[in-house]
């Protein structure tokens, strides 16, 4: 059955398959890399994070990205703390180690100290300790409960803030998306997966009932160039104690 227009349609994502070359899963990484800078996804995030870390002064405020891909997102914000001389730490993990091995490279071919392990943001413990735990362009891979549970997870793990940057399903996305992976990716694997990504994502309302869900509080969700949202929240404190739920790294 064909779904109505506007619905919800999650397809998988080549960039998901455990069989992938790595030289095209490579290829494809660089590609998400020069679209991510183009779509701002660090400019997205960084408001929030300069904001706390402009009170850390003798400790570093502590971010992890959960899902990293290649590392861009996390080492271009760390160059925006290196630039604006705040005291920022900033880590990110992927299930993949392909993806891992890539953020490194890059990382120190850029001497940018972030740190990359493996890590799934779904099955494994989310680390405690740091300040923001976010991501990018992960939400739209899960399915609804498994969207609420990372969530949950996230709030449980972060001190202060959860972060949440991804796309926004819409007819207009959809044809961006389609443009721009083939503007700036030769990767037939970028080609598929950006479109694929749109149609697999949340409105604004969908991402709201998630995090109603997830019992975030303060939460504060924002539109963003092009067809972005970024979700900002904190785990919800009931009087008998945090209810946005501890890492468990589980499903929902």
């Amino acid at each position: 059955m064909r779904p109505r227009p506007g619905s919800r349609l999650r397809c998988p994502e080549w960039m998901d398959q455990p069989e992938l070359d790595a030289v095209e899963h490579a290829r494809a990484l660089r590609g998400l890399g020069r679209i991510n800078r183009v779509s701002r996804s660090a400019a997205i995030l960084w408001p929030a994070i300069s904001g706390l870390a402009g009170g850390s002064v003798d400790e570093p405020m502590r971010v992890l990205d959960l899902a990293c891909g290649g590392g861009d997102v996390p080492i271009a914000l760390a160059r925006r703390a290196a630039r604006g001389g705040l005291n920022v730490q900033i880590e990110g993990c992927d299930v993949s180690p392909v993806a891992v091995q890539f953020a490194r490279v890059a990382a120190a071919e850029g001497g940018v100290p972030v740190r990359f392990f493996e890590r799934d943001a779904l099955h494994d413990p989310i680390p405690e300790g740091y300040d923001v735990v976010m991501c990018s362009l992960f939400l739209h891979h899960l399915g609804e409960d498994e969207a609420v549970g990372l969530l949950r997870n996230m709030a449980g793990a972060a001190r202060r803030l959860i972060l949440v940057n991804d796309l926004l399903r819409s007819r207009l996305g959809y044809g961006l998306a389609w443009v721009g992976c083939r503007l700036f990716s030769r990767s037939p694997i970028v080609h598929h997966d950006g479109p694929v990504s749109v149609r697999s994502a949340f409105t604004l309302a969908e991402v709201r009932a998630l995090a109603q869900r997830a019992e975030l509080d303060g939460v504060s969700l924002t539109r963003h160039w092009p067809r972005r949202f970024l979700l900002s929240g904190s785990r919800r404190w009931s009087g008998m104690g945090w209810t946005g739920g501890r890492s468990r790294g589980t499903r929902s």
